[in-house]
């Protein structure tokens, strides 16, 4: 089995075409979405019904949440909370049931899929070694020796001995007898100092992942932003990759 993990859209239709279209170009079995369809960027109701049309397995996001009303925006810095609420006023009804029904993790036969971290009824952020270490148990108590999440719109491979650096489209093996957490990075606010759309591509057959990076028309999905009167900075960071 192939997959193509994605995370971290944000309503950044450009970004989210360019990577599909990667994707099927790659010829993956199964696409598995980490969360956060929405919010950040201008386009959430084209994001939402391009992912649900192609009936692609989504988790739960915390701007997927805010969004659809399931939480409030307790805790998200002012541009974020301005994105969020807006795009509550935009999302059509359906879109809104759909993300409200959304699990907040998958157990696959391959792997186990969450937005933020595995076991936790909080929206924590895995960045350091030290952050993803209390969570290889957890991984290991649900019969997985694989976990991907997103959140931090960073990419990166966490083990218990330690972490790892993945350069584009290179391959990482999966070694027998380790709990790795993976990051796939995210599709539409990168924030790693690369502004390109990131996703990862899993070969179980293999026991590989690629990180892999796609380029799209940044200035046109920040434009989408200023033009629908949301946060300049939104804008502003895309072309930076922050």
């Amino acid at each position: 089995m192939r997959y193509a993990v994605i995370s971290d859209i944000h309503a950044n239709l450009e970004a989210l075409v360019a990577v599909l279209d990667e994707v099927d170009r790659a010829g993956v079995d199964r696409i598995v979405c980490l969360g956060d369809v929405v919010g950040y960027n201008a386009c959430p109701n084209e994001c939402a019904d391009l992912i649900r049309g192609r009936e692609v397995l989504t988790i739960l996001g915390n701007h997927d949440a805010v969004a659809c009303g399931l939480e409030e925006p307790w805790g998200f810095h002012a541009a974020a909370e301005i994105a969020a609420m807006w795009t509550r006023q935009q999302l059509s009804a359906a879109n809104a049931e759909w993300l409200r029904a959304l699990p907040l993790s998958e157990d696959l036969d391959d792997f186990l899929a969450v937005h933020a971290a595995p076991g936790s009824q909080e929206w924590d952020y895995i960045i350091r070694w030290e952050d993803a270490l209390p969570f290889v148990p957890r991984v290991e108590r649900d019969g997985h020796t694989l976990c991907f999440f997103g959140h931090t719109h960073t990419p990166g491979i966490f083990a218990s001995d330690g972490m790892y650096s993945l350069d584009e489209d290179s391959t990482f093996a999966l070694d027998d007898g380790k709990v790795f957490l993976i990051n796939p990075g995210s599709v539409g606010q990168p924030r790693d100092g690369d502004p390109r759309a990131a996703f990862g591509i899993l070969d179980m057959e293999r026991r590989e992942y690629r990180l892999s990076r796609v380029e799209y028309p940044v200035r046109e999905a920040a434009n989408r932003i200023v033009e629908q009167g949301l946060p300049r900075p939104l804008a502003e960071r895309l072309p930076l990759g922050h």
